[in-house]
């Protein structure tokens, strides 16, 4: 495995991570039991880069991975996050002081442990100064409950005015082939500023696994089986609406076939551009059996030539897949 700095925090992060949405519901299937043995395995071949959230089921993502660490806590980062999923706050979101206190709390409960090693913010609430949450994450600091802090999804200028009440170690961010919106601002800034990066949507949510096909339905409870639709944020459109899902099918064929020509599958080939970016500190991907484990592990150890990273984009050309607009941050 392949570790690298996570911003100024000190910490060694793996540059494969393990995301743990899935496990909570509302996302594709798995099986705790393969869950486990998933989680197991990545520590056994070195990935320490665990990433959870209170609203992956509220509770339910968080109390997986501690079951599935049992013992082996010591050998993970965890990274979870609060602030978003809450019925009765403005736009679901909610950041106050109390907020941060009382999630803390219920996250070191389902987790099973008396500190996590990084904290965020998961969506910007916009109802309250940003001086408040970052001064309740630093007192989370001084008491020991959490090693590092930062935010997700937040506007660059949200990230300078959270910067003056509080340093930010760690950023989250969707990152990959099909979403390259951060290399705008967001990454020149953390590069300037020594801020570790999480990369998340790395296989652009199964798009870049090279399983999708023209026929293929999602369950029922899966927000992508409305094409589009997370709640009433429409985010996803560029990979799953019907202006866009067939375009970007015919491009992933041609990205398999390059990634054959490396010897790889193409989440290998998908996740190695990825990880290109050396901004990126770690890249999380949800893996639902140990065997997922294995191949997304053989990301790491090789690069992309120069010539074939000017061909993915030639590919997209080609085919008219999109990337995401740049405005989005700006209007959810």
């Amino acid at each position: 495995m392949e570790y690298r700095e996570f911003g100024q925090t000190g910490i060694k992060i793996s540059a494969m991570g393990f995301g743990c949405w899935e496990i909570g519901g509302g996302y594709g299937s798995i099986e705790e039991t393969e869950f486990i043995k998933a989680i197991n395995r990545a520590l056994d071949v070195g990935v320490n880069s665990f990433d959870t959230a209170e609203a992956y089921g509220f509770g339910a993502s968080e109390k997986s991975l501690a079951k599935a660490l049992g013992a082996r806590r010591k050998e993970a980062i965890i990274t979870t996050k609060f602030g978003v999923g809450y019925p009765k706050a403005t736009n679901y979101r909610d950041s106050s002081r109390k907020r941060v206190m009382e999630s803390i709390e219920k996250s070191l409960t389902a987790l099973e442990t008396d500190y996590v090693d990084v904290y965020l913010i998961h969506w910007p609430d916009r109802t309250i100064p940003f001086d408040e949450p970052m001064r309740a994450l630093d007192d989370l600091v001084k008491q020991g409950k959490v090693r590092a802090v930062g935010l997700s999804n937040f506007m660059l200028s949200e990230i300078e005015t959270c910067m003056k009440a509080r340093r930010i170690d760690v950023v989250q961010y969707c990152w990959n082939m099909f979403d390259r919106r951060m290399e705008k601002d967001i990454f020149p800034y953390c590069r300037a500023n020594q801020i570790g990066v999480m990369a998340y949507g790395s296989l652009a949510y199964g798009m870049l696994t090279g399983t999708f096909s023209e026929e293929m339905s999602f369950d029922k409870g899966d927000w992508r089986a409305k094409r589009g639709q997370l709640g009433n944020l429409n985010l996803f459109q560029h990979l799953f609406d019907s202006d866009h899902f067939l375009k970007n099918l015919r491009a992933i064929e041609d990205l398999k076939a390059m990634a054959k020509r490396y010897g790889k599958s193409l989440p290998q080939f998908a996740l190695q551009w990825t990880l290109s970016n050396p901004i990126v500190s770690t890249a999380l991907v949800g893996c639902r059996n140990a065997q997922e484990v294995d191949d997304n592990v053989g990301a790491v150890g090789w690069s992309i030539s120069a010539e074939d990273m000017q061909e993915i984009e030639a590919i997209f050309a080609r085919h008219g897949a999109v990337t995401m607009p740049e405005v989005w941050l700006e209007t959810i």
